[in-house]
């Protein structure tokens, strides 16, 4: 690839810019950058044996007072190499304890570029913005969302919040100006729903009092004929349906709501469906789960995370809307020092947010790279590698598999001889192995009882990996259990 030189502009003299930061050896430290991102990259597929430490004299800089004077770059990057790899990072095979991601390199290059030419998104950009419309349209058809507009933003939680105030102006109209003039609304959500969509409605001016948490069926999903008479009855008393939202996926077991049954519900009582599909929305295009998902075309709006299960770097979501203008009722309005072109509004008219990255770089890159059907392998090998552990727990004495995976996620606990107490003594054991570092998992509680919680969605992680979750575990816990 050949280097293009920069266009110098003669009419500024270069000693005007001669305090401005600059690197005196740029060409070095970015091989060295380099050397040390592929040094890391190849860490990534070998498992740790303990988790690294910061060391006293690095933990001293750390609580440094603001520098006066430069520094060298060379020993500035040397520290934050150490730091981040002392960090919990999603990238390592064996880090199951959060959903993170696979940290593809395409999304590290695609952040390094994003970062150098820094492009505004908050108004009409040119190239970046075909390119932020491309992947959003490359995302909808890979998970089958009947596309009219969308965006990119910082995560689950903001893209739930986005679609959550484009329901609210559609149900209330004008309540984004001037508040709800006394009424009364409700949102709809499964018990087991992230806590990011109480918060979403807490942020909206709803109150967290409003949220429906809906009963769960025998496969922990939210259930249509409770849904049905939480809506009656709120109607019956002069309450507002806001929106319903389905999870499609939740990040404690995986379970996906039965969005079709769903739809229907919200279809008879006129209410906007948002499914959150942060987490498990990318095994929509996967034909082994697929069937899971079916209705998915018939909600008004939907998440994903890019940086959880499509494998590239924080932050990359996205909220997907199927009927354009949505956003801009939401949003729209008119900055005296960033007017628009007539009818054609700036992206900032369509988002929460001002300044934007150019998130969806990253994704845009990975599936120009890697393409749709090898995303559908690495999809299903982390499904495969559930089911896996779930068999392995099935078949070990000394464990209990608590639900049976229907994504990617696997709960369980540790019930070894001697242990009195199995709650605390996974409690205990969640920490342990945080500590260990060989295997990172989290502690959760199924139905209140504590447990251990895998997802796998890292591309890197492979079967033998997933059998070193059930021998440390059990080295580690049997420790423990010793009197």
């Amino acid at each position: 690839m050949r280097r293009r030189r920069a266009q110098q502009d003669p009419a500024t003299p270069q000693h005007e810019r001669a305090d401005l930061p600059a690197l005196a050896d740029r060409e070095g430290v970015l091989e060295e950058l380099v050397r040390v991102i592929c040094e890391a990259w190849a860490s990534f597929d070998v498992p740790r044996t303990a988790e690294p430490q910061l060391g006293e004299e690095l933990a001293a800089r750390l609580v440094a007072p603001l520098p006066e004077e430069p520094g060298g770059v060379e020993e500035a990057l040397s520290d934050a190499v150490r730091v981040l790899d002392a960090s919990v990072s999603p990238s390592r095979p064996l880090n199951l304890g959060y959903i993170g991601s696979t940290g593809l390199e395409m999304g590290v290059l695609a952040s390094a570029l994003a970062a150098t030419y820094d492009a505004n998104l908050a108004v009409t950009a040119g190239g970046a913005d075909l390119v932020e419309e491309q992947a959003l349209r490359w995302l909808s058809d890979f998970v089958g969302f009947p596309l009219a507009e969308g965006a990119f933003t910082s995560g689950g939680m903001t893209s739930n919040l986005t679609a959550l105030l484009a329901a609210r102006e559609r149900a209330l109209p004008g309540s984004r100006a001037g508040g709800l003039y006394g009424r009364r609304a409700a949102a709809y959500c499964s018990e087991e729903a992230h806590h990011s969509v109480v918060r979403a409605v807490e942020v909206c001016g709803l109150g967290g009092g409003s949220v429906r948490r809906i009963p769960l069926d025998g496969r922990r999903r939210m259930r249509p004929d409770a849904l049905e008479e939480a809506l009656y009855q709120d109607v019956a008393a002069g309450i507002v349906p806001v929106a319903v939202v389905a999870t499609a996926g939740t990040t404690l077991t995986g379970a996906v709501d039965p969005l079709d049954e769903v739809a229907d519900v919200c279809e008879r009582h006129g209410v906007w469906l948002h499914v959150d599909g942060a987490y498990g929305l990318p095994a929509a295009a996967v034909p082994q789960t697929a069937p899971l998902f079916a209705g998915l075309e018939r909600a008004d709006s939907a998440t994903v995370d890019a940086h959880k299960w499509l494998g590239v770097q924080k932050s990359c979501s996205a909220v997907l809307l199927r009927e354009t203008g949505r956003l801009r009722a939401a949003f729209g309005h008119e900055e005296r020092y960033m007017l628009h072109e007539g009818d054609v509004p700036n992206p900032v008219d369509r988002t929460l947010e001002y300044s934007r990255p150019l998130r969806s770089l990253r994704l845009w890159m990975a599936f120009r790279v890697h393409g749709a059907a090898q995303y559908r392998i690495w999809i299903r090998r982390t499904l495969e590698n559930a089911r896996l552990l779930a068999a392995l727990l099935r078949e070990a004495p000394d464990f209990e598999l608590l639900h049976e995976p229907t994504l990617s996620t696997v709960c369980f606990r540790h019930l070894p001889p001697g242990a009195e107490d199995p709650d605390e003594h996974n409690l205990r054991l969640a920490r342990e192995m945080q500590r260990d570092g060989r295997v990172f998992l989290a502690p959760a509680s199924v139905d209140g009882r504590a447990c251990l919680r895998a997802c796998f969605v890292n591309f890197r992680t492979t079967p033998r990996e997933v059998e070193r979750v059930i021998s440390v575990a059990r080295e580690l816990g049997g420790r423990l259990a010793r009197p």
